[in-house]
């Protein structure tokens, strides 16, 4: 049992600086709400009737309101671009305004759709073979009907696969995929070269070859002894195939932009999906659960993250204020994982925050008894069908992504004293 209470002591000790604000949902009244967006009361309940501000009754006064500061905060950035154009290009890059078009992926009010269908509600009915054919817009055919990858016709493979099997999945995945460059030029139909490319990474990423008779999910829980867990498997694949315009995402699409082969556009996103901000998340949650583990439990890490003011891994995610509704939806599927699912509860209280999902995933991983790594494996693996769709739509675009940056000098210029 976790003591919050040592935990909250612990908080109140802290400055105003580090302290987790314990509000849930980062809630504020209509006074600071007016001031921070500098509008009136009537602006601010128009902002409301709009959708474009969440509130809720407060709980001591039926009569008053509070407002979700995240949407406010949200909504001061944008009049802040509005009135500055350059300020505005600044920040698009980050967390900012939208930068491309997509029909793919769609994140609004707190939850996720492809292609117009909820992401969670396909994750409880679809198999991820029909998830990708939805994202690639592929129509009424199976792109993988009849497709199949064997590694041992890949030169190379099985000596390479050999040297990086200790190596993380998403570098396990560019190593093996930089040896068949040329696998969208083998004359294919475009979406069975994607259902290719897809086998292929999943191969790679699982690190063992998959039996080409049965549905993906069923494949890596068959090659990872673990037949039990294909369903979360199946799961985690489809809540984990896309995210709008995510690092990698937008790494592949820059790649595709270019004219670079589907292949290279992949390689592009697991280069991406390999550095800590991003893939990696998973790896640094994992490491949290087994310290957590260490210790015998979640409260001295978790008092030790607070102190020292540090992102904790798997929670709080920018765009889901009010929770990811992929966690929501995976994390009562992970299986016998008590500590992972401790630490949701716990963190959740003592923050504020909620799990995103590389919680989930890693709960996936530990819950299902599937062998290190797999988390950020079916991140890979999941994802790929995301980045497929989206450098499929680049290449269908015809335009190339390259945006402008702003000089910033260190020294006056030449020629002046």
């Amino acid at each position: 049992m976790v003591n919050l209470e040592s935990i909250y002591q612990h908080m109140d000790a802290l400055t105003p600086q580090t302290r987790a604000d314990p509000l849930p949902a980062g809630l504020i009244d209509a006074v600071e709400a007016t001031a921070r967006l500098r509008i009136s009361r009537a602006t601010l309940y128009a902002y409301v009737s709009r959708g474009l501000i969440r509130s809720v009754v407060k709980p001591d006064d039926p009569r008053a309101h509070l407002y979700a500061a995240a949407d406010i905060a949200m909504l001061a950035r944008r009049k802040t671009r509005m009135r500055r154009p350059a300020a505005a290009a600044a920040t698009a890059l980050d967390w900012g305004l939208p930068v491309l078009e997509t029909r793919i992926a769609r994140i609004e009010n707190g939850r996720l759709s492809y292609r117009g269908a909820d992401a969670t509600t396909l994750a409880e009915t679809q198999s991820f073979e029909q998830v990708c054919r939805r994202l690639w817009d592929a129509g009424r055919a199976d792109p993988f009907k009849g497709v199949h990858f064997d590694p041992g016709s890949a030169s190379g493979w099985t000596r390479m696969a050999a040297r990086v099997r200790s190596w993380p999945a998403t570098d396990r995945a560019m190593a093996l995929l930089s040896l068949i460059l040329d696998a969208d030029r083998d004359g294919k139909a475009p979406f069975h070269t994607a259902a290719r490319l897809v086998l292929m990474i999943a191969t790679a990423a699982a690190g063992t070859a998959l039996d080409p008779r049965l549905p993906l999910h069923r494949a890596l829980a068959k090659a990872w002894d673990r037949p039990k867990a294909a369903d979360a498997i199946r799961r985690a694949l489809i809540l984990s195939a896309d995210h709008e315009l995510n690092v990698s995402t937008f790494a592949v699409r820059v790649v595709a932009s270019s004219g670079a082969s589907l292949t290279a556009s992949l390689l592009a996103g697991l280069a991406a999906l390999s550095g800590p901000r991003h893939g990696g998340a998973t790896l640094r949650a994992a490491k949290m659960i087994a310290a957590m583990s260490r210790s015998g439990g979640v409260e001295a890490v978790l008092r030790d993250l607070i102190k020292r003011d540090v992102p904790i891994p798997g929670f709080g995610h920018p765009l889901y204020p009010d929770g990811d509704p992929r966690a929501e939806a995976l994390l009562p599927h992970i299986g016998t994982a008590p500590l992972v699912r401790d630490a949701a509860t716990a963190i959740h209280n003592a923050t504020g925050q909620h799990p995103t999902i590389d919680l989930a995933l890693v709960g996936v991983e530990l819950g299902q008894r599937l062998p290190p790594g797999a988390a950020l494996a079916l991140f890979a693996i999941g994802r790929t069908s995301g980045w497929i769709a989206h450098a499929l739509e680049q290449q269908a675009n015809q335009t190339l992504i390259r945006p402008r940056a702003r000089f910033v000098a260190d020294e006056p210029p030449i020629g002046t004293s």
